[in-house]
């Protein structure tokens, strides 16, 4: 259980419209809304690590800072956006921290909170899509029915298993501050064929980005004992082999948009490991 978090101002709607850009999973039920992976064994092209990552490099690591004051952990629905709320603003806070340390100028992203459907800059969109983050807008939405599905059909269970989804779609925001998120949409374009593994290796630094500010929670001792467990065991469920594998029997690597379930639970502990944002280029190597 994630134990102090700080509940600040923010703008948090329920809805009932829709909207979709960049998911970290897609709904456990849905085909993901990203583009597709090559197997992680198979060697990418020089297209698919042209994608420079200074921006995040330049960043230093997350100072440690005191902990904030006690929110209980969700039992009800507007407990639990509340607790969703509390972990988008702590996460948001600390990488406003680390652009400023840098000399680099941050952007807040918003949170929206909606029911069924939502209406954003990315267009208009179902809960089917799962969380995602639309960078026209820079907002991240997100259905609460997404981790009732997670643990009905997959047991995914626990507080910070939910973190892990919100500070993953934050991550997003990371990329688009970054240059990351206009140089893949650029090197897509130029080179489509190279869409599917460039998606991929976007997810999973913002798999690897949530694992960063999983390493802050816990520098600020706001982890339990099975905090990070629960959110590797998220990471797994939102693999796209595992959910080929439940929704058609078999694993289909050409059509990955997120990476497998190791792989993103590969970049989740490499980022709450290391502690800085330097370690999540997953552009530079060769099999991410």
């Amino acid at each position: 259980m994630l134990r102090r978090l700080r509940l600040a101002p923010i703008m948090l709607l329920a809805l009932g419209v829709v909207a979709g850009c960049s998911s970290s999973g897609g709904s456990p039920s849905a085909s993901s809304s990203a583009s597709a992976s090559a197997p992680a064994s198979a060697s990418p092209s020089a297209t698919s690590t042209a994608v420079s990552d200074s921006g995040a490099n330049s960043l230093p690591a997350f100072p440690s800072a005191t902990a904030s004051p006690a929110l209980p952990a969700p039992s009800t629905a507007t407990a639990e956006q509340k607790f969703i709320a509390a972990v988008f603003t702590d996460a948001q806070e600390e990488w406003q921290s680390i652009f400023t340390k840098a000399g680099q100028q941050y952007h807040k992203a918003r949170l929206v909170i909606f029911s069924s459907a939502v209406q954003t800059g990315c267009g208009n969109e179902t809960s089917e899509v799962g969380p995602f983050y639309c960078p026209a807008d820079q907002t991240v939405y997100l259905d609460l029915k997404f981790f009732q599905d997670m643990e009905q059909k997959y047991g995914v269970k626990g507080d910070f298993s939910q973190a892990f989804v919100v500070a993953h779609e934050l991550g997003h925001h990371i990329q688009l501050l970054t240059g990351v998120t206009s140089q893949v949409q650029q090197l897509s374009q130029q080179h489509p064929a190279q869409a599917n593994s460039l998606s991929v290796r976007t997810e999973l630094q913002a798999d690897c980005y949530a694992g960063v500010w999983a390493h802050s929670a816990y520098t600020r001792d706001l982890l339990e004992p099975g905090d990070l467990d629960e959110a590797l065991t998220a990471a797994a469920a939102v693999g796209d082999d595992f959910l080929q594998k439940q929704a058609t029997g078999s694993v289909q690597p050409e059509k990955w948009t997120h990476g497998s379930s190791a792989q993103r639970q590969k970049w989740l502990q490499t980022g709450y490991d290391k502690g800085q944002p330097s370690a999540c280029d997953t552009f530079s190597v060769a099999n991410p």
